[in-house]
Formats: C-alpha cells, sequence, structure tokens
C-alpha cells in the first residue's frame, strides 16, 4: 500500500491554505493563513510576495507538524495561486509595482483594473493569437499589466529580471528553478502551447518584444518535476531535501482538475470564490466568442481547455451585504449568537419564503459590478439592481441577498449556455469552493441552470488539486488522470428543482437579467450621445 503523503499549497486572493494528503486523498492536515490586499485610486489592487511566502512557509511547517507522520512519507509538493502577476530584481527582491512606490507592493493582483486602455489597445490589433482567449485579452491577463508598467513605471519595468505568475514564482522560491508552467503562460500570457511559442506579431505590434526575455525560458506542464527544496528550505519545514516540487497552476484549475480530472469529458468543474471560474475540456478545440480559450494542455495534459468566468462572485455577495443598514445588526446578532452571519440570512430567507411564494420576484439584480468577464467580456460593465423599495430591516437585507446570489447563479447559466452554443456537451456540474458551504445559494445555482450539483469529497479541493501536482511529480502515480482517480472522491449532489413552477420563475428572472445589461448598455449609449452633442 502507498504509504507516501503529498503537500498542496493553495495561494488564493485572501489566504494561504497548506494541506497533506495521503495517496487515497485522505487529509492529514490543513493550516490557513491570512495574507492582505491593499486596494488604491484607478481600480489598483496589489500585494506583497514576502507576505505571501512567509505565510506559506508557516502553513507548511505547521502543517508538517499537524499531520502526524514520519516526515520521510512527504515526497511531494504542489502549488497553485490565483493568476497575479509578480516583479523581481536580479537580486531576487521584489520591485514595486505600486504608483506611488510602496516597496513591499510587488505583485499586480488578477483582479487589479488598472489597465484599460493597454487592453484595449491589445484587442485593437486583431492578432490570430486573440482566436485562444475567446476573441480578446482581459484586463485580469498579464500583457496589459505587463504594458501598464512600461508605460507608467519605465524606470522600474527595466529593474525586472523577471516577471512570474504567483504559482511559478512559488516554485522558484521552493526550489529555485525558473519553471514557467504551460497553465499559467497559455491562460494568462497569450502563450500558443499547441504551437510552443508566443506569437511575436503580437508582441512586436504593442512594443512588448523585450518581455520574452524576462519569463522563465522553460516551461513544463503542470504536475512536470520543476526541481527539489532548496535544502535550507527543507530544513525550516521539517522535510527530506528531496521532496519533489512541481510545476505550478492556477487556483482555479488546481480545483478544476481535483473535480472533472477522472472524468472530464462532459464536466463542467465552477470553482466558487472570491470570484467563479467555469472549467471544462474537450479533445478538440472549441472557438467560444466571450469564453477563453481553447487553451492546449492548460490544465489536464493532452485536452483543451474552455474557462468561463465571473469577476466578482463571493466579492460581491459580501460587498452587497455590508452595504445594508442592517448588516451591523446581523452581525452584532451572529456574534452574540455564535453563529455565522449568512445562517442568520438564509433563516430570514426561510421566513420570507414562508410568507411569499417568490420574495425576489419584483427584485432582480445584474451582478456586473465589477465588469463582465464572460460572456460579454465587458470589463466596463456594470452591476445594476432593478425593484427597489422602502423595504427596511433584516427582511430587506434578506431578500436583496437572495436576489445576488441568484443574479451570480444567472451568470453562471449564462456562460453554459454559451459553451453548449459553440459545441460542448455539459452534461454534468462539479462544484467546489466558498458557495458549497452555503446550502441556500446550492439550491439556487441548481435551480437557476436546471443542473444537478455534484459536490467534492474533500471540502477544500483546491488544495487537493494541488497536492495532486505533487504527487505525479514525485512519481507516485504515473499520470494526473491516476493521481485524480486514486486522491478525488464526489460527495454528495444537490438536485434541481425541474417542478414547472419553479423551472418558469427562473426562466422568467433570467429573461429579466439578460435584458438588464442591454438596458444599462443603451442608458450608456444615450447618455453619451447626448453628451457628445451639448459640448
Amino acid at each position: 500500500m502507498n504509504a507516501e503523503a503529498y503537500i498542496g499549497v493553495d495561494v488564493g486572493s485572501g489566504s494561504v491554505r497548506a494541506g497533506i494528503f495521503t495517496a487515497t486523498g485522505q487529509r492529514l492536515a490543513f493550516t490557513v493563513k491570512p495574507v492582505s490586499q491593499f486596494h488604491d485610486a484607478g481600480d489598483c489592487v496589489e500585494q506583497s510576495s514576502t507576505e505571501i511566502w512567509q505565510a506559506v512557509c508557516a502553513a507548511v511547517s505547521e502543517s508538517v507538524h499537524a499531520a502526524g507522520i514520519d516526515p520521510a512519507q512527504i515526497r511531494g509538493i504542489g502549488f497553485d495561486a490565483t493568476c497575479s502577476l509578480v516583479a523581481v530584481r536580479a537580486d531576487g527582491t521584489g520591485i514595486s509595482v505600486s504608483p506611488a512606490g510602496q516597496p513591499e507592493r510587488d505583485i499586480i493582483m488578477w483582479r487589479d483594473h488598472r489597465a484599460q486602455e493597454e487592453t484595449r489597445e491589445i484587442n485593437a490589433t486583431g492578432d490570430d493569437a486573440l482566436r485562444y482567449v475567446g476573441g480578446e485579452v482581459s484586463v485580469e491577463m498579464q500583457l496589459p499589466k505587463i504594458l501598464w508598467l512600461k508605460r507608467h513605471l519605465p524606470d522600474r519595468y527595466a529593474q525586472i529580471w523577471r516577471l512570474f505568475d504567483l504559482a511559478d514564482y512559488l516554485v522558484w522560491r521552493a526550489c529555485g528553478n525558473e519553471v514557467a508552467s504551460t497553465c499559467t503562460l497559455t491562460c494568462k500570457w497569450n502563450y500558443l502551447a499547441h504551437e510552443q511559442r508566443f506569437s511575436q506579431s503580437l508582441l512586436r505590434s504593442i512594443g512588448l518584444e523585450e518581455v520574452v526575455e524576462k519569463i522563465p525560458a522553460t516551461v513544463r506542464d503542470p504536475g512536470e518535476k520543476a526541481g527539489t527544496l532548496r535544502p535550507e528550505l527543507a530544513r525550516a519545514w521539517g522535510l527530506p531535501e528531496d521532496v519533489a516540487v512541481a510545476t505550478g497552476i492556477i487556483d482555479a484549475h488546481a480545483g478544476g482538475l481535483s473535480l472533472s480530472g477522472a472524468q472530464p469529458q462532459g464536466s463542467l468543474a465552477i470553482i466558487s470564490g472570491t470570484s467563479n471560474c467555469h472549467m471544462i475540456v474537450s479533445q478538440q478545440p472549441v472557438l467560444i466568442p466571450g469564453v477563453w480559450g481553447p487553451y492546449w494542455g492548460a490544465m489536464l495534459p493532452q485536452w483543451w481547455l474552455n474557462e468561463g468566468g465571473q469577476s466578482a462572485a463571493g466579492a460581491l455577495v459580501e460587498w452587497t451585504l455590508r452595504q445594508h443598514a442592517s448588516w451591523a445588526t446581523l452581525q452584532q446578532e451572529a456574534d452574540a449568537t455564535g453563529v455565522s452571519p449568512y445562517q442568520l440570512l438564509n433563516q430570514q430567507v426561510e421566513q420570507l419564503e414562508a410568507a411569499e411564494r417568490w420574495p425576489t420576484r419584483h427584485l432582480h439584480v445584474l451582478d456586473d459590478h465589477h465588469g463582465n468577464r464572460s460572456p460579454r467580456a465587458n470589463p466596463l460593465a456594470r452591476g445594476a439592481v432593478y425593484g427597489l423599495t422602502l423595504e427596511e430591516g433584516v427582511s430587506g437585507l434578506a431578500r436583496l441577498y437572495l436576489a445576488t446570489l441568484q443574479a451570480i447563479a444567472y451568470g453562471t447559466r449564462h456562460i453554459i449556455e454559451a459553451m453548449r452554443a459553440a459545441g460542448h456537451d455539459v452534461s454534468r456540474i462539479m462544484m467546489c469552493g466558498g458557495a458549497t458551504k452555503n446550502p441556500l445559494w446550492l439550491r439556487e445555482y441548481a435551480n437557476a441552470t436546471g443542473c444537478d450539483i455534484h459536490l467534492a469529497r474533500e471540502e477544500d479541493a483546491v488544495t487537493l488539486g494541488a497536492a495532486l501536482l505533487g504527487s505525479v511529480a514525485c512519481g507516485g502515480f504515473a499520470s494526473l488522470t491516476d493521481a485524480v482517480a486514486a486522491m478525488s472522491r464526489h460527495g454528495h449532489t444537490i438536485t434541481a428543482d425541474r417542478s414547472p413552477s419553479t423551472q418558469a420563475f427562473h426562466q422568467a428572472k433570467y429573461q429579466v437579467y439578460l435584458q438588464m445589461y442591454d438596458d444599462l448598455q443603451r442608458a450608456e449609449a444615450r447618455f453619451n450621445a447626448t453628451m457628445n452633442t451639448t459640448q
């Protein structure tokens, strides 16, 4: 029996998680450490690589200590992270990417939207490489951010030795080898993995020919071995020096691998968190306007990947609640009773539904508060609420909360419909992440899409996904497919309510949801036309 164990390190937007798993997927230890975000004017969102690496070291060390096994059994480690951009000098220290120059801020986060103009210019090139990102790059990708740095911080840009995607940076810190992942480069840097090259015509047209020299020259697939732990790091973590370090992966893709890697055909993996990611693979490339990809080998080797997404999901729910006048009251009650405020809100929704068949019949939310990633690919899109009244109190908060959960579910439905229209067979939906801890939200996802939602047995499927990489890198399994089959298990299923009344309700609200976007676009066009005639 395989007695090996593997470490997965997941660096999300607000925390670092380290888990240790056996070869059968049993979790032995799990540690979470918070990390900061820095928000500035101009849609700038930054982080500190020093803080993140310190959190990684603390989380891994604590997990190793808590696992209760001989550290010699731990044979591999894998890293996943958000697709954020790290700038590094030749001496290994970070370079500030902050307009104000704060030295610790050397990471432009994925959710940073400062490079709007650069994004428009890249898309205006019409380069053939854009076919493999759904037709146009997103402001959340790396080339717009890099072009912004070159233009706005040229002195600092000139000092950059390496530009890393965050997962690749963590691999470098762990083993000392500069290895970029097929996943990170293909999904966020416009690398054409199926041709093993960057588009020189695209880089020339935007004046970034030199950027290839700032990116690691070695490119490997997720799960391939990047090296072994640096000796001093192995000692600090209490691990053997021969622990294999796997090539990295984006956090959502680690979740997608864990969920659908053993049964890829027709499986849509939804990774919910601050944002939502929707991952589906196919044996032939599928081009979907407004949906990223097709990416060759970016999540599962030898498969093409399409990736839909919603720029704000958990972040939108949290923001919505905190804006409401009754949030403080609800939070106080939660603190006094020792339960989650979300549990209290769900109870309030139950009371609303006992009194009204459809509490959100007249209240509709468009969830584009942070732009629309897919399938409209409009970073300038805005959110909206239709049907406001003078309702006050926690019941009013609960009604808005429910309408917001439904809106995000309708955004997922819109992405699924775009995938199906392009030829994907979405026959099963599997989900992991924050929303899976909320039974009300899961119900709305299932009912709004008309699809059953299958959950993973492992509560933190993303961290398990990182551990899967380590298990293959050290030779514990011959392939990622084998590793997923052995280590990942399905949990329970949320069955969609397919009754005619429920489906009719959600169909009607979904049509309003689609119309709201068109209404806002017309309003914006009318405003701009009127302003132009009066200036």
